[in-house]
This record gives C-alpha cells, sequence and structure tokens, in this order.
C-alpha cells in the first residue's frame, strides 16, 4: 500500500514537533511555561491596577517611572533585600518577598495611588542620604534610612501602611 505524500508530510512533521519538543531539556520547558505564567500574572495585575505601563517583562511603571513594581524576584538573585541604587523599597511579603514597590521622591505620599495601601511587609532603603517613615494615617510605624537600612519584618504592623514619607536631607 502507497501511503499519500500529504499524509506522510503531516506525519513526519508531527513526528518532529514531538521529538522537538519532548527533546529538549526539562528547564527550557520550564522556562517558556515560566514566561507565560509571568505574562498571564502582568495582564492580572494590570487589571486590578489600572493606569501601569509594562517596562519589560517584569516591571510595570505608575506616572513615567515615579513608582515602579516588580512582579517577581529576579533569577538568580538571592531572597535578601535587592531594591536597587537610588531608591527605597517594599515588599508584600517578609523577608524581602515578591512583588516590590519601589519610589525615590522626597516628601509624603499615599500608597494608595498605586494600590500598594495596607500590603507592605518589609522594606529596604538603597539612597546615599535621608530616610523614609511608613504611616497609618498620621501615627508613624517604622522608619528605615541610611542608619538602619532593612527591615525584614514589619510585625507587629504587617499591612498597616498607608503612607510614606521621605526625609531628604
Amino acid at each position: 500500500m502507497v501511503t499519500p505524500f500529504p499524509f506522510r508530510a503531516a506525519l513526519s512533521a508531527g513526528l518532529g514537533w514531538l521529538l522537538l519538543v519532548f527533546s529538549a531539556p526539562a528547564p527550557a520547558r520550564a522556562a517558556v511555561v515560566d514566561q507565560l505564567g509571568l505574562r498571564q500574572e502582568m495582564a492580572n495585575y494590570l487589571a486590578e491596577h489600572p493606569g501601569g505601563r509594562a517596562i519589560n517583562d517584569n516591571e510595570i511603571s505608575y506616572q513615567d517611572g515615579a513608582f515602579v513594581v516588580t512582579l517577581r524576584r529576579p533569577v538568580g538573585v538571592l531572597a535578601t533585600a535587592d531594591c536597587p541604587s537610588g531608591w527605597y523599597c517594599f515588599y508584600e511579603l517578609p523577608n524581602f518577598g515578591y512583588p516590590r514597590g519601589r519610589l525615590s521622591s522626597c516628601g509624603r505620599q499615599n500608597l494608595a495611588t498605586w494600590q500598594w495601601q495596607y500590603r507592605i511587609e518589609s522594606a529596604h532603603y538603597n539612597l546615599g542620604s535621608g530616610s523614609v517613615s511608613f504611616y497609618y494615617n498620621s501615627t508613624n510605624l517604622f522608619t528605615i534610612g541610611t542608619g538602619n537600612r532593612v527591615r525584614s519584618d514589619a510585625a507587629p504592623y504587617r499591612e498597616w501602611p498607608n503612607y510614606v514619607d521621605r526625609y531628604c536631607p
């Protein structure tokens, strides 16, 4: 029996695809799945927190970069305070767990502007001078700055801050 050419071509293409997919190393397949998950996470975050703009696969900018959210810890970065130089950062989980928000502006700011009120559980100050205080309305909960750069656990004030006030000398 002779097999028609289109059938053989389709069968060869299908088998070739299966061979390619299943011969790829597991980390490569996981990276593709992880990238799709990150895109969905980005879409969900923007739907729940409108007004931002994706600036790369893992970060969202608000108000032309005044506030930046990083959704996941970058690959290869240990679970430590990792705020970029020139910013102060706050994290949604203790011990610097992501997502992470970051600001650099001086003065008092309402975290509700970016829907980050009542979410902060740890913080890192990575600026050369000054400090930032975290408030519940007008009550100062804790302060980080050049003398005390990290707070790995905001307890007993987890999820309390709704304002920040950065002092710039």
